[in-house]
C-alpha cells in the first residue's frame, strides 16, 4: 500500500485516496495503477472501438437489484436465491428468469423458438387440436422419434400419455365412450381374447 493512505493514478495524473483504485495483487502496492474511474473509462472505449456497447451503470437502492433483461430495479423478494453468485442473488429476476427457462426448455426438448411455438398454435387457431374447445398449451410430440405433432390442452395432451400414444387404444376408448363396450374374453389364465 502507499504511504498516507493516497495514490497518484497513472492516467488522470490525480493524487486519490488508496479506496479509489481496484486491487492487483500482482503490482507492488497491491493496487491498480489507474483509478477505478479512468479503468471504467478505458474500459468503456475499448468497447465502442470494436462495435459494443456497455452497459450504463444505474444506481441501486439498498436491498434491491436490476435485471439485465427487463432493466428494471427490483427487490430482493423478486429473485430467486442462488449461493454461488457473489451476491447471493440470481442473475435475473424471477419473471425473466422463468421466461428464459421456458425458451430454453422448448428449445432444447423440441427445437423450437418462440417465434415457431407461437406460429404452430396461430396456425391452430389457438385452440387444442384434438378438442377445439381448450386453449392450446402444450406441445405434443411423438415419443418414438420425437418429432412434434402440434400443440394440444392438457387434458388431451395427459390422455395421449395416459394411451401411451397407441392408436389401436385410442381407437378403443373412443368405441367405448360410444357406448360399444368391448368385453374381453379369458381365454387362459391372464391371457385374454380381444373381440374384432
Amino acid at each position: 500500500m502507499n504511504d498516507g493512505g493516497a495514490k497518484k493514478c497513472s492516467a488522470c495524473q490525480k493524487h486519490l485516496p488508496v479506496g479509489a483504485f481496484a486491487s492487483n495483487n500482482s503490482r507492488p502496492d497491491g493496487l491498480q495503477a489507474n483509478c477505478r474511474e479512468c479503468a471504467a473509462e478505458y474500459y468503456r472505449r475499448r468497447r465502442e472501438a470494436r462495435g459494443r456497447t456497455v452497459r450504463v451503470k444505474v444506481p441501486v437502492p439498498r436491498g434491491h437489484k436490476r435485471c439485465p433483461q427487463c432493466e428494471q430495479v427490483k427487490p430482493y423478494s423478486g429473485w430467486e436465491r442462488n449461493k454461488s453468485s457473489s451476491d447471493g442473488w440470481s442473475s435475473y429476476c424471477r419473471e425473466c428468469r422463468a421466461e428464459r427457462n421456458r425458451i430454453s426448455y422448448f428449445r432444447r426438448k423440441y427445437g423450437l423458438s418462440p417465434a415457431e411455438l407461437e406460429a404452430m398454435v396461430a396456425e391452430q387457431h389457438g385452440v387444442c387440436c384434438i378438442c377445439p374447445a381448450a386453449p392450446a398449451e402444450h406441445v405434443d410430440h411423438c415419443h418414438e422419434t420425437g418429432r412434434v405433432r402440434g400443440v394440444l390442452c392438457f387434458s388431451c395432451n395427459a390422455a395421449l400419455g395416459q394411451f401411451r400414444d397407441r392408436p389401436d387404444v385410442i381407437r378403443r376408448a373412443a368405441t367405448y365412450v360410444e357406448g360399444n363396450a368391448w368385453k374381453p374374453t379369458l381365454v387362459a389364465p391372464g391371457v385374454y381374447q380381444l373381440p374384432s
